[in-house]
């Protein structure tokens, strides 16, 4: 029978032994009971405060549907706070200085404060990508539509990297709590 396996298949079988042995769990793992866990229930009680700006806008938009809940009924228990800002660089300059692809650079720096009289900060990270768009001559319009695609680009993988960030953290905070 392991002569009709493939190779790819006889790999996949015998890492996922090895990570069932080392303890490894998904951070998005159900209870045994099939309700969220603990990372998805905190991640549910996350506020999201406005972003400024329109690349704000969309960092704010792709982190709640990140975040929240299926059900909407849980109580908000902690306030995120996101600093976000993108820069630009031409990485294609011609001989007359004019760029012809520009490089965009988003940061954002987060912090997670518990919704108590002290507003005491639980956590906090940074997240940070890069992108880039080409910038075609007497195209302006197609520039500004390239730039917006790669603004909602950013904003999508640096929410990705915080709601990452975020489960990690609530997941290893349940498991010290459990032992």
């Amino acid at each position: 029978m392991i002569a009709n396996l493939s190779r790819r298949k006889l790999l996949t079988l015998g890492s996922t032994g090895v990570l069932a042995g080392c303890g490894f769990q998904p951070v998005y793992m159900p209870t045994a009971a099939g309700r969220a866990g603990p990372a998805q229930r905190e991640l549910a009680a996350i506020n999201i405060n406005l972003i400024p700006d329109r690349p704000g806008q969309l960092l704010r938009q792709d982190l709640q549907e990140r975040l929240a809940s299926d059900s909407g009924e849980t109580p908000q228990r902690y306030d995120l706070a996101v600093t976000f800002s993108i820069s630009g660089e031409g990485i294609g300059v011609e001989p007359d200085n004019a760029a012809t692809r520009i490089r965009l650079i988003g940061n954002a720096h987060w912090t997670l404060k518990a919704r108590d009289p002290a507003q005491t900060q639980v956590t906090s990270g940074s997240a940070r990508a890069m992108d880039a768009f080409n910038v075609l001559d007497q195209q302006y319009f197609a520039a500004d539509i390239d730039n917006e695609q790669v603004q909602r680009r950013l904003a999508s993988a640096l929410a990705d990297q915080i709601a990452m960030q975020l489960a990690v953290f609530f997941r290893r905070r349940a498991a010290v709590a459990s032992s």
